[in-house]
């Protein structure tokens, strides 16, 4: 790969997906974001089929798919599909027709696969000139979310891919029920930082500039890797306890490697080739750093099932330990598969506990 010039990441426009199963509080939680003045130049992406519209005391003026809301906050709706969308929104931001925002966020479905999404930021050559994937969002209901883990592969999923979990309805569910349901997300994804929402409102810097924003920001990479401080987390671990799981979480895995010899980029890229042609429907998500020989700083690799976002090299390693270090979310992959395919290419560390 070669050396990177200029800063690939800076000025992208970060996008945020907004996910969570049906009546888990995605609008509301939207409503009281537009209201913060730090996001009053959002562009907010809803489904025609979404729960609840915006306040109408937001709104200001619409055209058929365009609302100007009264914060600032611009308000579209998806009539085609997501890809047309971004790109209407770019080409009317750069022509100075529409608002120039400088976030997007996308609500989905309740019942939306998350992966498809991830795949149009990942695909699309002139989404990802324009556009960064910031963070996914899940939010999971405290009154109906451990049924819904247990009942819906869809809740389990959209769980597993994210970034920060926001947990509602804790006002109105029993404190013995949102610790449950808090030990049994801390298992299935212990990478994704997480938050109760007090009446629907959370710390708007919780959900902002998550993911990688510059390749100057290593030690904030790492943040994104490891939202917990922690330099790993044990598979099925919480509190040295054993949680309850469901039919469908009860497949899901998350794990980190470590690698202590620096990668060929070939042979790193052929053990992405074997393992996603193999098993890539389970690679629910991967993200992580990798040291390849010839780069100053490690190369933040992310892709879900399929899928993976092209390479990008960091200026510089955030620490001494300049270790590769990849987290995966598989769902029916143990990690013993993920580590003997590696081991083949002779750069696997002894995992860590």
């Amino acid at each position: 790969m070669p050396a990177q010039a200029r800063d690939v990441l800076a000025g992208k426009l970060p996008v945020s997906l907004i996910t969570g199963f049906l009546g888990s509080g995605k609008t509301t939680l939207l409503k009281h974001l537009l209201r913060d003045p730090a996001m009053n130049r959002a562009a907010v992406i809803i489904n025609e089929f979404g729960e609840v519209g915006i306040d109408h005391e937001l709104v200001a003026s619409s055209s058929e798919s365009m609302t100007l809301l009264s914060n600032g906050c611009l308000c579209c709706t998806v009539r085609t599909d997501l890809q047309e969308t971004l790109r209407e929104l770019f080409i009317k931001r750069r022509a100075g027709e529409v608002i120039d925002f400088d976030r997007v966020f996308v609500e989905t479905t309740g019942l939306a696969d998350p992966v498809p999404v991830l795949h149009t930021l990942q695909t699309d050559g002139m989404l990802g000139a324009q556009y960064r994937l910031d963070c996914v969002v899940t939010l999971v209901d405290a009154v109906n979310g451990l049924r819904n883990l247990d009942d819906t592969p869809e809740a389990a999923k959209q769980a597993a891919v994210a970034d920060r979990i926001v947990i509602t309805k804790s006002d109105i569910a029993a404190p013995a029920a949102v610790a449950e349901l808090e030990a049994r997300l801390a298992q299935m994804n212990p990478y994704a930082a997480r938050t109760i929402a007090v009446n629907g409102r959370v710390d708007v810097a919780f959900l902002r500039d998550v993911g990688p924003r510059s390749t100057r920001d290593a030690k904030g990479v790492d943040r994104w890797l490891s939202p917990s401080g922690e330099p790993h987390s044990p598979e099925g671990a919480y509190l040295g306890k054993r949680v309850r799981t469901g039919a469908h979480d009860a497949s899901i895995r998350s794990f980190c490697l470590w690698f202590d010899k620096p990668f060929t980029w070939d042979s790193f890229a052929a053990a992405v080739q074997v393992l996603t042609s193999l098993r890539g429907s389970d690679l629910l998500r991967v993200k992580g750093l990798v040291n390849v020989e010839g780069e100053r700083g490690p190369v933040v690799v992310q892709g879900a099932q399929h899928v993976f976002h092209p390479p990008v090299t960091l200026e510089a390693w955030a620490s001494d330990d300049r270790r590769s270090r990849i987290v995966f979310i598989t769902r029916n992959l143990e990690r013993e598969s993920v580590e003997s395919l590696f081991a083949a290419v002779g750069t696997l560390s002894a995992p860590l506990a």
